[in-house]
């Protein structure tokens, strides 16, 4: 089970200590527990609603919102800003992109990205709990994590030595594909035509986020796949409260 604390340790902010550097061919296989992670958060969201039950609505909204982005450790918000400053400031040229997306610092572009996302999440949110929907909760953590292990199956990772190139290139990639099929399976097993629109949906964004990334960079980075996984989770809510 090494591969799944590999996962979680990256994945999460849970208190996860590894026994030692794990060898690459771990990291690898380590994607194939990223969507394993997402129904962890899942259940623990759920979780968090059923004790939140009775509460405002809003607050139970802000709460749930709060405990997702902690337990992410806002990993995926901090690639998702990176990524928009750099796709300001690249002008469309793919070095200066990627020179931008190393700088810790954050642009007002970031900034404004960022609320955005955390407002629309906000508001998803709080629209599925009015409506007593509670399947965004694990519809929405499960295929953001799986669309990780997706893109690292079948797009380039453009820094040479970086961690993501460890991951790519060690990913088993028929028990990836397996992996995807199932999450596919259970999407629609757990929620049915909720799950059905989630993936739907999630598969629109996440062909025209890749086909963003390969137009611009050739192929992703960590900080692009932190922005695709955030954009995802976002048009799944969006969707699940909208229909």
């Amino acid at each position: 089970m090494l591969p799944f604390w590999i996962a979680l340790q990256f994945l999460s902010s849970l208190p996860v200590r590894l026994p030692g550097m794990p060898a690459p061919e771990q990291m690898g296989r380590s994607l194939l527990f990223y969507p394993l992670v997402g129904v962890l958060f899942g259940v623990l969201l759920s979780g968090l609603g059923l004790l939140l039950h009775g509460a405002p609505l809003l607050l139970q909204a802000a709460l749930l919102l709060s405990a997702w982005v902690m337990l992410s450790g806002a990993l995926h918000l901090d690639g998702l800003a990176d990524s928009a400053d750099a796709w300001l400031g690249g002008f469309g040229d793919r070095e200066r992109t990627l020179t931008i997306m190393k700088d810790p610092r954050s642009g007002p572009i970031a900034v404004v990205t960022l609320v955005l996302v955390l407002l629309l999440k906000f508001c998803a949110l709080f629209a599925l709990l009015e409506q007593g929907r509670w399947a965004g909760l694990l519809l929405a953590p499960l295929i953001g994590r799986a669309a990780l292990l997706g893109l690292f199956l079948t797009t380039p990772y453009v820094r040479a030595g970086g961690l993501g190139q460890a991951l790519a290139e060690h990913l088993p990639r028929r028990a990836a594909r397996g992996v995807l099929g199932a999450v596919a399976l259970a999407c629609v097993a757990l929620a049915g035509v909720e799950g059905g629109l989630a993936l739907v949906v999630a598969a629109v964004t996440f062909f025209w986020l890749r086909r963003v990334m390969l137009l611009r960079l050739g192929g992703t980075t960590g900080d692009t796949a932190g922005a695709l996984l955030e954009l995802l989770e976002l048009a799944v809510l969006l969707a699940l409260a909208l229909r």
